[in-house]
């Protein structure tokens, strides 16, 4: 069966992180994307899977005439670049790509708010989810803010986010025709992921301070356990009764020598008795008592183990009629590398446009590509 974007052309402005991200998620369901590189540039990018590259310098008419031609046919543009860009290189999104092409979807990708305070500074993950409020909800009791790495402001806020506004515009077309600009920041993206518990500090689970909560690192029956191999620890989420009562046996408490758990105040206690407990055992020992079980205690795999352990990576959900394509370790799995600039895409415009090197366009010293002014695909 074909996978359910195949046949979608989509252009992928180089970035890092959620940009690609999003070419990613749309080239694992099929779709052809191609990604555009500057003259002389050196990609740190490892989300490359199943993409190819061309070198454009969008500086130079020649080869700033290539991308329009790739564009008037493609079905997405994704603009990683901060407000403004875009129309600097004569590529405004309303006044001439959606003109030059009416059913393209541009994708424009920002950290802050187009339109907000910080709309014109540079920022990273850690900016945009600090200014929505959801860096303040993270991190240990009585220690400062602690950010999660990028995985929630880049990848989860930014790049899926905008793949769900693509999707959106892409079923919206199929109605109207009409391609049309989809905006996706990492601000607002943060803030919508944090909707539970922003809209549950009123409840028992979510209204106490930083790190005292009971998802947050605050109870003792949703954290993580060292074992008694040192560096190797055991995640534990026994919220319901049923669970934390499996979790007891497993550990091999009688339930009446350990304090109510109900009870916040016993809290302390309860940590200091599972910590003790699970260092007497190594992490594999633990597996052997809790797999199969309903206690929600499971290791805490380390990349390396991943996939020895049968969790290879795979497309983001799977479809039953039109399943996203395979995923190899080699190929930006597990271990796979990046797409080397200008890899690829002379390969793409043909295929896309039925393009010839010589005929419709040569390689410039730099290895931008430029389109000839005589050839069969001049504008």
């Amino acid at each position: 069966m074909p996978a359910p974007l195949e046949g979608t052309r989509v252009v992928e402005l180089a970035g890092l992180a959620p940009g690609p991200f999003t070419g990613l998620l749309l080239a694992d369901y099929g779709a052809s994307v191609l990604r555009i590189d500057r003259p002389k540039a050196t990609s740190a990018d490892l989300l490359t899977r199943h993409k190819t590259s061309a070198t454009l310098d969008l500086r130079d008419s020649a080869s700033h005439r290539v991308l329009l031609s790739v564009l008037r046919d493609a079905d997405v543009l994704i603009d990683p670049y901060r407000p403004g860009v875009l129309e600097r290189l004569g590529l405004s999104p309303s006044e001439v790509l959606l003109k030059h092409n009416p059913r393209l979807i541009v994708a424009r990708l920002t950290g802050f708010r187009r339109d907000g305070k910080y709309k014109d500074m540079a920022g990273h993950d850690i900016n945009y989810i600090a200014v929505a409020g959801v860096l303040s909800m993270l991190g240990r009791s009585g220690e400062r803010p602690y950010a999660p790495g990028n995985l929630l402001g880049d990848f989860a806020s930014g790049g899926a986010t905008c793949f769900l506004g693509i999707l959106l515009a892409l079923l919206s077309r199929t109605h109207t025709g009409r391609g049309q600009i989809v905006e996706a920041n990492m601000v607002d993206g943060s803030a919508y992921m944090a909707a539970m518990p922003r809209l549950g500090r009123k409840t028992p689970m979510w209204n106490a301070p930083r790190g005292q909560n009971m998802l947050d690192g605050g109870s003792p029956f949703y954290d993580t356990y060292e074992t008694k191999d040192k560096g190797k620890y055991f995640a534990v989420g026994a919220l319901e009764p049923q669970f934390y009562a499996a979790l007891l046996k497993g550990l091999g408490f009688n339930p009446d020598e350990l304090p109510a758990r109900d009870d916040k105040d016993n809290w302390p206690a309860l940590r200091k008795a599972f910590a003790k407990r699970f260092k007497e055992k190594t992490r594999a020992e633990w597996e052997a008592v809790f797999d199969g079980t309903d206690a929600c205690a499971t290791p805490v795999l380390e990349q390396d183990e991943l996939e020895a352990s049968g969790f290879e990576q795979r497309p983001i959900v799977h479809l039953a009629e039109t399943p996203g394509l395979p995923i190899a370790a080699n190929d930006g799995g597990w271990t796979g590398g990046g797409l080397a600039p200008g890899t690829g895409g002379e390969g793409t415009l043909k295929t896309w446009l039925g393009w010839e090197k010589g005929r419709d366009y040569d390689v410039r010293h730099d290895g931008a590509l430029v389109q000839l002014p005589d050839g069969k695909a001049k504008l």
